[in-house]
């Protein structure tokens, strides 16, 4: 199934004034081509062109429309597959060099935003939150593990009191704060990201949308009125490669999930319901996440749709889950409304790879792009340019396709979240 592009209206979109850059016309040459103006392939266009590359992006709507540019704006340590999952895949060493290399993403993306002066409303920390007595023994493993095998030391447990010091509700019961995390206002951040890539050298064509590309020493690269020819390609479509990438496809999964942004709270109110401004997400499977905007309305996100279809009355829906969660906000208006899609892999964990010896992709971030894919993009170019050692330790990642093939497979993912549902529910 194609995925067609989500509405673009989104409050992060709200006095957005970026010039639209042209499309691609005619034939071009270039040392390396990126497909998708999202994190990943601004930051791979920004770190060749500063490598000396000659680097032409082919973005098929404006930068950061997609995931990019509408997402909760968390950015989170770790990877969304668990480290236990991951070391059964790839053995306890890696599984440190991808834990040390997700936080590496956490300080590359504050290097980023400071060595390129984008004004993306960037704060620190972030609170997973509990709601059960089950969910509180989870943290407290997940704290032990981080602190004991992976020597991660800014976490930390909070009690009840303390959680409730940095989020104003009664529905959690304990937390784990994590000062190096935090969040930002993602379409800015990737903005951002794109004119340090053309201050650098790089070329970016926006409302080019990528037919189809011809493998081979040169690849050939095709929009409906252009083509590239270049050295190498960096796929960085996610959950838009369809059949630019069949193989890609079929290893991954769009799934729409939603955000809402309440009316301005004002800073006084704005504050009393996240004291500390820190971001927060639940780990109940279908998770609620929310944090400040700069303009003090609650940004709220949850539910997901394995059907591609929105869900319906979709402001009402999410302004009731924020309500469950802050009370106090019963009488107050939700100002946006919308949603995107992320890509999901079958593990969880991303897909990073070469579909030939030129031609690589980032995809799979499954929920923690923000800050992964600013890396991924750097380790691409590291790659390119003759050091691929740490790109190839999520290369070594295994994943398959998702079962079902083009018409069953979100059927029978639907089928199987009605159990985690049903588990959070219980």
């Amino acid at each position: 199934m194609r995925l067609s592009f989500p509405p673009a209206r989104s409050y992060y979109l709200l006095g957005d004034a970026a010039a639209v850059r042209p499309a691609l016309q005619g034939e071009i040459f270039a040392d390396v081509a990126v497909l998708g103006g999202g994190i990943a392939g601004c930051s791979a266009a920004l770190h060749l062109a500063k490598r000396g590359y000659k680097v032409a992006l082919l973005e098929a709507r404006t930068v950061g429309y997609g995931a990019s540019g509408r997402s909760g704006g968390q950015t989170i340590f770790g990877l969304a597959a668990s480290q236990q999952k991951l070391a059964a895949q790839v053995g306890r060493a890696d599984a440190h060099r991808l834990f040390d290399l997700s936080i590496e993403a956490l300080d590359l993306t504050q290097s980023l935003i400071r060595d390129h002066a984008i004004d993306c409303d960037y704060h620190p920390n972030h609170v997973h939150v509990a709601l059960k007595a089950r969910h509180v023994q989870e943290l407290r493993q997940w704290c032990e593990e981080l602190q004991e095998e992976y020597a991660y030391e800014p976490v930390r447990m909070m009690d009840r009191e303390e959680t409730h010091a940095h989020v104003r509700s009664e529905r959690y019961v304990a937390g784990l704060i994590d000062p190096r995390s935090g969040h930002l206002h993602p379409l800015k951040y990737t903005q951002g990201l794109a004119r340090a890539a053309m201050r650098a050298g790089a070329v970016l064509y926006e409302n080019s949308e990528v037919l189809r590309y011809q493998d081979g020493p040169q690849v050939s690269v095709h929009t409906a009125q252009g083509v590239i020819r270049c050295a190498h390609l960096v796929l960085c479509g996610n959950a838009y490669i369809g059949a630019v990438a069949p193989a890609l496809a079929r290893r991954i999964l769009g799934v729409g999930t939603y955000i809402v942004a309440t009316e301005p709270l004002g800073e006084a109110r704005a504050r009393d319901l996240l004291p500390t401004n820190a971001a927060v997400a639940d780990i109940n499977w279908i998770l609620d996440y929310f944090r400040r905007s700069e303009d003090h309305r609650l940004l709220f996100g949850g539910r997901v749709s394995y059907s591609s279809v929105q869900p319906p009355r979709l402001a009402e829906s999410m302004r009731r889950r924020m309500v469950r969660v802050f009370p106090a906000l019963e009488r107050v208006k939700v100002d946006y409304a919308w949603g995107g899609y992320l890509d999901i892999t079958m593990s969880r964990a991303p897909d990073f790879g070469r579909l030939s010896p030129n031609v690589y992709y980032l995809q799979g971030f499954s929920g923690h792009g923000v800050a992964l894919a600013g890396l991924a993009g750097k380790l691409a170019g590291e790659a390119i340019a003759g050091t691929a050692e740490r790109f190839d330790v999520f290369a070594r990642i295994p994943h398959r396709d998702f079962p079902g093939g083009r018409l069953f497979r979100r059927p029978s993912l639907m089928a199987a979240m009605l159990y985690y549902r049903l588990r959070d529910l219980l």
